[in-house]
């Protein structure tokens, strides 16, 4: 199973309260050194913590594509992807040319996610039109159709859909991987995993995931794989999870106590440590590789650590290193 490690991209990512490409780079580059397989970002234009009553002030965020573009050209093994392009944000055919390019930048390290989007003020703030569930889904199918194909190397493509149209479309010069990996992000569900089986390379999930809960999702991935005629062993399954490390496990109990203080607003007021631990990577060291292998053994692919009690943080520098002895160092 890979190991890959969400790194610092929005305000919020650092206790400095704000952020640059260059510590984005560094933690990327870092992540590489220390041995992790993959690197990823996420997309917004701003990010939000309204929902959790800490105000409607917009928090800064690195657009995903153009840092990875960065990455690409200061990094030489680690893999770079983003959990997940928002489809109603770019026509797909935009994502796949930027994708295939900043494949070749990086001599074909690039992973895709795609997903529907959920953050109602930056629709509204830039202009898109939030619409209902079923239209920012209509838009993930066409995207995933499109892009897909693309990456497929389908010469020409084209595709009528209800939201993303393409006619006679083409990527020139092509990436180097044939295809680019695509993932289908978002919580699950018949309609995403169908659209996910019919033409993605998998399906993401973040960022709280028991063991327990993602094997009854097993079965929805086949009854998906099923519909459309996909044998579901070629179907991959990625988890991003939240995570709290220490050499013990009242180690980590104390760092979790310094992270939920920390969470904006009151979504952890209420939360406890056992609440925690049940369906995020957190622990001791031991404690973290057994959770891990509990995952390995469900058959998923890869691992992505965010660790901290946010998305896209790395507030104490020593839960990286943590995390890569206790999934790397074995």
């Amino acid at each position: 199973m890979r190991i890959g490690l969400a790194i610092p991209q929005y305000g919020f990512s650092r206790p400095s309260g704000s952020i640059t490409f260059a510590e984005t780079a560094v933690w990327g580059q870092r992540a590489e050194e220390l041995g992790f397989d993959s690197v990823w970002l996420s997309d917004h234009f701003f990010y939000s913590f309204a929902r959790y009553g800490a105000g409607h002030e917009p928090i800064e965020a690195m657009e995903p594509l153009t840092t990875m573009a960065g990455l690409a050209a200061i990094t030489h093994r680690v893999r770079l992807g983003v959990i997940v392009l928002c489809a109603p944000f770019r026509h797909p055919a935009l994502v796949a040319k930027a994708a295939s390019t900043i494949d070749q930048i990086s001599g074909g390290r690039v992973e895709v996610g795609l997903g529907a989007g959920w953050l109602d003020q930056e629709f509204e703030a830039f202009g898109y039109r939030f619409g209902s569930v079923g239209e920012r889904f209509a838009a993930l199918e066409d995207a995933v159709g499109i892009t897909s194909g693309l990456f497929a190397g389908e010469d020409p493509l084209s595709h009528d859909g209800s939201v993303w149209s393409l006619h006679d479309g083409r990527l020139t010069p092509p990436p180097v991987q044939e295809p680019i990996p695509l993932w289908v992000g978002g919580k699950g569900g018949p309609r995403l995993l169908r659209a996910a089986a019919r033409s993605a390379s998998g399906w993401n999930t973040v960022w709280r995931v028991a063991p327990d809960a993602h094997r009854a999702a097993i079965e929805d991935v086949r009854a998906a794989c099923d519909d459309v005629g996909r044998d579901p062993r070629t179907f991959a399954r990625s988890i991003g999870l939240y995570g709290i490390v220490g050499r013990t496990e009242e180690g980590a109990r104390a760092t979790f106590e310094r992270a939920r203080g920390s969470f904006p607003g009151d979504a952890m007021r209420d939360e406890t440590w056992e609440s925690w631990r049940a369906d995020t990577l957190s622990g001791s060291i031991e404690q973290v590789r057994e959770r891990a292998d509990r995952f390995t053994a469900l058959g998923v692919s890869e691992l992505v650590v965010s660790p901290w009690t946010l998305p896209f943080t790395v507030m104490e520098p020593e839960q990286v290193d943590l995390f890569a002895e206790a999934l790397l160092e074995r």
